[in-house]
């Protein structure tokens, strides 16, 4: 493709974009289609000759539109969202046109120095300890992982990276119940070993219980295991619970642990003061990770992982061969030393874009308003007798399931089950389930970016009138 063509193509598909954000809900949620489908329309061997713009545009549109979830849709409402927004786009699209690679200072300037500064605004406008330093990762899981090598090399005197385990450690890591399994699989990056991540009970609001905590430590010391780190959970992923950091903070600090805090998904909603009571005590903990990715209008992927001391994750990650060397090594911050990978992309100029096209005050409207339509909701189902909220609802996650005292739990599982799925396949609405106490509830997720109103009442009509076709054969 030559300059003048890729002008002519790229505004039309400027064009095309911004039809799909108009028109995005007249998109089922998601796709019709069943496993294979897609690759079955595709070529068994890679293009020998070139095609045109035209041609491969019209299979994008026929072959694959067809088989896209939406997450941008409004009535998507499982997991967390993934949302993006106009201004994160554009950045977006500046970010794939320079192709800068910014492991370095030296490498992109810009790109290392205008990090630097964005997560240092993120942290004042969160309220978060000001000696904090950040640093933007692709996700919570990264991140996640990157703060328990730190604990892991903290605890060894930072020789394990140098000699490897030498079979007598025998550390522990704790989290609660319902903690990310991005912490189970970062035990077996680390090589810690899944078993060592030893699962705290919660309490009457799914949170983590620190006298338990507590005791579990007292356990393993006894055992003769050594404690190195606690993940809390500052919005656990099945009903967004809160973990008392305060005291979990107090726990760590008397017996030595690394504390990280996870709150990928709920540490935006510390942008709203009336929030801040969520992280009290965080001063404490040594690493902290939210993602802006998924609640704060910025397009996937960019988590912020803060660190009370950077140099756990230089002394973790540095590795600079003579190639890698500058002269200005020590006077800049190279990003490629605080975390695993060197190449990186220039993911604080979608955050500076989101940051500076809302402001910290269009970012708080929009979040009030989610939350503002949770409580709508929250009032809806309170209304309905044969509906019952499973969990508390700190932020907007509502877990809901249908109730009848004449069936047992897994005849209630199978209904509830049943009634999200049978939603799920009209592509009107799109939900995701978990468990709490061994019931089967319906997670609503309240955070896509231009969710309103009329969403939440017209995804509540079609769960009424599913709801009634299938209980009505039970009765």
């Amino acid at each position: 493709m030559n300059k003048k063509d890729f002008r002519k193509y790229a505004h039309e598909l400027v064009d095309w974009m911004a039809d799909y954000m108009e028109q995005k809900e007249s998109y089922p949620v998601t796709p019709q289609v069943s496993p294979g489908e897609i690759y079955q329309q595709l070529p068994n061997d890679a293009p020998e000759v070139p095609a045109s713009f035209e041609t491969i545009f019209k299979d994008f549109e026929e072959i694959i539109m067809p088989g896209i979830s939406h997450w941008q849709h409004p009535a998507f409402f499982g997991y967390f969202p993934a949302n993006n927004s106009e201004p994160s786009i554009l950045a977006e699209m500046l970010m794939a046109t320079l192709g800068a690679q910014c492991m370095s200072w030296l490498t992109s300037p810009a790109a290392t120095e205008l990090e630097e500064k964005v997560v240092e605004w993120l942290r004042d406008a969160k309220g978060l300890d000001s000696n904090w330093k950040g640093v933007i990762q692709d996700t919570a899981s990264t991140a996640t992982l990157c703060a328990i090598l730190a604990a892991r090399e903290k605890a060894s005197g930072f020789s394990i990276n140098q000699k490897g385990y030498s079979g007598k450690e025998k550390y522990r890591v704790y989290s609660s119940l319902h903690v990310h399994s991005s912490v189970d699989k970062a035990m077996r990056i680390v090589g810690l070993g899944e078993e060592n991540l030893v699962k705290i009970n919660v309490d009457k609001s799914f949170a983590m219980d620190p006298e338990a905590l507590e005791l579990a430590i007292k356990a393993d010391l006894k055992k003769g295991y050594k404690p190195i780190c606690v993940v809390s959970a500052l919005g656990t992923t099945s009903s967004t619970a809160i973990d008392p950091i305060d005291t979990i903070g107090d726990i760590c600090i008397q017996y030595n642990l690394w504390h990280h805090i996870d709150a990928a998904y709920a540490g935006t909603a510390l942008l709203l003061p009336e929030y801040r009571w969520m992280s009290k005590g965080h001063d404490k903990a040594d690493s902290y990770v939210f993602n802006p990715h998924k609640w704060m209008f910025t397009n996937f992927d960019c988590s912020v992982l803060y660190v009370k001391d950077a140099q756990h994750l230089v002394h973790t990650f540095s590795m600079t061969p003579e190639y890698l060397k500058t002269s200005h090594d020590q006077d800049v911050n190279n990003y490629r030393d605080w975390g695993i990978q060197l190449g990186r992309r220039f993911r604080a100029l979608k955050l500076w874009f989101v940051l500076r096209s809302y402001g910290l005050e269009g970012i708080r409207k929009k979040l009030r308003v989610h939350l503002s339509l949770t409580q709508s909701l929250v009032n809806l189902v309170e209304n309905e007798s044969n509906l019952e909220l499973v969990s508390p609802i700190p932020l907007n996650t509502i877990c809901f399931r249908f109730v009848d005292k004449s069936f047992g739990l897994e005849k209630l599982n199978e209904i509830n089950q049943r009634w999200m799925e049978s939603v799920n396949a009209t592509g009107k609405a799109f939900f995701t389930h978990t468990k709490l106490d061994k019931k089967y509830c319906i997670r609503w997720v309240i955070g896509q970016t231009d969710v309103n109103q009329s969403h939440i009442d017209k995804t509540w009509t079609l769960l009424m009138e599913i709801l009634e076709d299938i209980i009505e054969p039970n009765n």
